[in-house]
């Protein structure tokens, strides 16, 4: 059983929990000249290792034909997987390398040149967060962080994917909370924004850009800046934290902008004492319109779903391509039979929905937070001319502190590795998208653009949904077209972390499934780049190659080291010495990020328990290839208690730690001590991971649980199926339904997406007026019935 315990603020916390309430320093810390020396040795000595493995092995089994020697399809297979594992280590000690070369490298620009830059260029941003059945307070959290950031005149824009009109209660309040909270949001920041809005309006009117400064005037601008300081620390201590995701929120992202203010604020007094005249007017021109930026955020929502014109298929590439899609244009709505259409509007036509363009799209989950200067620092490398080529802008995403499980924990503790390992990528060329929070170039995203005719209607896909990890393969598109992506090499982001096994299953289930279905994007990306004369070095092909598969293969290949019993002279001290740098360097990196050395034997028990989850979602992968069917979209449920994971999940992990047990009985009786020692860190780490991360008790629970879902299915409710039009037309009936009959052509609405035209065959182009022709037509056809000027 998992024992809980109850902190201050009364949430229930188990023992083993973390501890830490604050985050990593933005800015990384500079290893040292010994962290250095032990990186590069780490990533030389895993190589030549594995060389001597691999030289050993074929000496001892077919040079000299030792006695007992493994077959060659058993020695094959053997160095084959070590082979594949060494490799995965090199890829993690070559990329973390990297992360320490960038944290030495990188100088953080000065705020002064920042504000200058904006004083004179004002690039658009429009912030989408993508939300299915969050919580409203999850999404606050998100919004307010996202309408906080101190970018001038930023949109942001809820984007519910709920359903648009739900039968049942829960989901009802879920879709009124999420459209209420924009404007609750906006009324929220209206006092402030209203007071600095005037502020920067009487300073533009009244005081000479080009005069000499005064104390009176560097005291005005301090007290406003007081005031606003004072303004979001009152926010945050009113704000009601449930769990150490909103605290952190509370503390450290209203903090963290708060404290910047207050500074701020009192510099400009201790500069009204010393010398004003040392402050020009510009900068406090500057400075007032930060103030009045940080408030300024326009916010507001939509639901794609309403509209039949739009995708409805379900996954968040598509929630965001369906707004994307409609930037740039007014549009007019447009009631039919079938449902609710948006129709362009013609310039100076009465309108609905205004979607003005943007030079840049934010993306960011609704269980995301970003930090106040994210947009602001990011636009601006984006804007430099070295950066031209950059679509992606980011910072990769940590683990909110303080997790109230050690299964979070640990989860989270790997999240932070990950932050390193996706920085040191960015210094060998080989960034991937992380799609939790992204700042993307529209041009870029215009590059990429694919047009679909589904019926009647037109869908455009820029982000990819061909499967579930929709960032890492529209990575692939973008390389594909010859830009790049970047990481900003500081902490400016966190996102929530499952914590429990069930909801961790799903999350994982879904990053496994999809990389080796891009694999082949890759080695045409790559080929494209050839023909455009840029070169893909080695370090760059074998980070991507592992960050896409090294789930699949490094998963598959334990398991097999796991349950075949390989000859033990093919087991040595070498195959041990190949990994010993990849842990020491992962006990390193991890104290480095605040979490416990000994927490990388911890994460390889984690990893025990996962084994299942992966190698289903690689497998998905395969069944998606060999189908052509895109992959089904499973959100990480945001619960405050368990979710139950699937039978095998819970299963599975038992018997690998009783073959496990049973391998080890094996080997010790044949003094087969490398084989014997192998089982029992298997049989030990697997043992205590399902009894610190899901618990006997839980486990026998959800067994339990899935097995009753087996035995008991509640029946479903069967509509009346519907009638044949004869049928219909005999009786009578139904006649509410005659503009749909006469509109689509038959009566059943289950039938429409079946029966809709595809319009990307040629011969059936004539079946769509384009939006270029005559209002009245257009409206004919929306409308499927008479207008008032003939037939239609």
């Amino acid at each position: 059983m998992i024992g809980l315990r109850r902190n201050r603020d009364g949430v229930r916390r188990q023992w083993g929990a973390d501890s830490h309430r604050d985050p990593m320093p933005a800015v990384p810390r500079i290893a040292g000249d010994w962290s250095m020396a032990f990186g590069r040795a780490a990533v030389v000595f895993t190589v030549a290792t594995w060389l001597a493995l691999v030289v050993t092995v074929l000496n001892s089994q077919v040079l000299e034909g030792v006695s007992g020697r493994a077959s060659v399809v058993e020695t094959i297979g053997f160095l084959v997987a070590v082979s594949f594992l060494a490799a995965s280590a090199t890829a993690y000690l070559f990329a973390r390398l990297g992360f320490y070369y960038r944290a030495r490298q990188h100088r953080r620009m000065p705020r002064a040149m920042i504000d200058s830059f904006f004083a004179a260029h004002r690039p658009t941003v429009t912030a989408l967060v993508p939300s299915y059945q969050e919580e409203p307070g999850v999404i606050l959290m998100t919004l307010l962080s996202t309408a906080l950031q101190e970018y001038p005149d930023l949109r942001v824009v809820l984007l519910v994917d709920d359903a648009p009109n739900p039968q049942y209660v829960g989901p009802r309040q879920l879709l009124d909370g999420a459209l209420a909270l924009p404007g609750e949001v906006e009324r929220l920041l209206s006092e402030p924004r209203l007071r600095f809005d005037r502020a920067l309006e009487w300073f533009e009117e009244n005081v000479d850009l080009d005069g000499e400064t005064t104390a009176e005037d560097v005291l005005a601008l301090a007290r406003e800046y007081e005031h606003a300081a004072g303004w979001v620390r009152s926010l945050g201590g009113n704000y009601r934290a449930t769990d150490h995701n909103e605290r952190f929120f509370a503390t450290h992202v209203l903090g963290q902008l708060a404290s910047d203010l207050a500074l701020t604020g009192a510099a400009l007094g201790a500069a009204a004492h010393d010398d004003p005249t040392k402050l020009p007017q510009t900068r406090l021109h500057q400075l007032y319109r930060r103030l009045a930026w940080t408030f300024r955020a326009e916010i507001s929502s939509f639901q794609r779903k309403r509209f039949t014109s739009l995708s409805a298929e379900p996954n968040k590439a598509m929630n965001l391509n369906s707004y994307i899609g409609l930037m740039g244009e007014s549009y007019r709505e447009v009631q039919t039979p079938a449902g609710l259409n948006l129709v362009p509007a013609e310039p100076g036509e009465e309108h609905h929905l205004e979607v003005p363009d943007s030079d840049y799209v934010l993306t960011i989950d609704a269980d995301s937070v970003i930090m106040p200067e994210y947009c602001l620092r990011l636009v601006y490398l984006l804007e430099r001319d070295e950066h031209s080529k950059v679509a992606v802008a980011q910072s990769p995403y940590s683990a909110y502190p303080g997790a109230a499980t050690r299964i979070e924990r640990i989860a989270g503790a790997t999240t932070d590795l990950q932050h390193i390992i996706h920085q040191g990528m960015t210094y060998h060329s080989a960034t991937f998208w992380v799609g939790a929070n992204a700042i993307l170039r529209k041009r870029a995203l215009d590059d990429i653009e694919q047009i679909e005719y589904k019926g009647e209607f037109v869908i455009r896909r820029y982000i990819s949904d061909r499967t579930v990890i929709e960032d890492t393969e529209s990575s692939i598109d973008l390389a594909a077209h010859g830009w790049t992506l970047h990481n900003y090499p500081e902490r400016l982001a966190y996102s929530a972390t499952p914590p429990d096994f069930g909801s961790l299953c799903i999350q994982r289930h879904r990053w496994a499934n999809g990389g080796l279905l891009i694999l082949p994007n890759l080695l045409r990306a790559v080929r494209a780049r050839r023909r455009r004369g840029e070169r893909t070095s080695i370090g760059e092909m074998l980070l991507r190659l592992n960050y896409m598969g090294s789930i699949f293969w490094s998963s598959l290949f334990v398991l097999c080291l796991m349950v075949i019993p390989f000859n033990a002279h093919l087991i040595s001290p070498l195959t041990y010495a190949v990994a010993a740098p990849y842990f020491i360097a992962m006990a390193v990196d991890l104290r480095y990020c605040g979490h416990k050395p000994l927490d990388a034997v911890r994460i390889y028990g984690f990893n025990l328990l996962l084994l299942p989850v992966n190698l289903a979602g690689s497998l998905s992968s395969i069944v998606q290839a060999l189908t052509s069917a895109k992959g089904k979209f499973i959100r990480t449920p945001k619960v405050r208690d368990r979710t139950v994971p699937a039978f095998v999940y819970v299963v599975l992990p038992y018997l690998l730690v009783a073959y496990s047990a049973y391998t080890f009985k094996l080997a010790w009786e044949r003094d087969l001590w490398s084989n014997a020692a192998f089982a029992a860190l298997n049989g030990v780490l697997g043992t205590y991971a399902i009894v610190a991360f899901i618990g006997i008790r839980n486990s026998l629970v959800d067994i339990w649980a899935n097995i009753v879902s087996w035995l008991y299915k509640p029946q479903k409710f069967k509509p009346t199926p519907a009638r044949s039009a004869a049928a219909l037309a005999a009786s009578g009936d139904d006649v509410g339904d005659w503009a749909f009959v006469l509109y689509m052509g038959f009566a059943d609405r289950r039938r429409r997406a079946r029966y809709a035209p595809d319009l990307s065959e040629p011969d059936r182009t004539s079946l769509v007026l384009p939006l270029s022709a005559p209002l009245e037509a257009r409206d004919a056809i929306a409308l499927g019935y008479d207008t008032g000027s003939g037939p239609t």
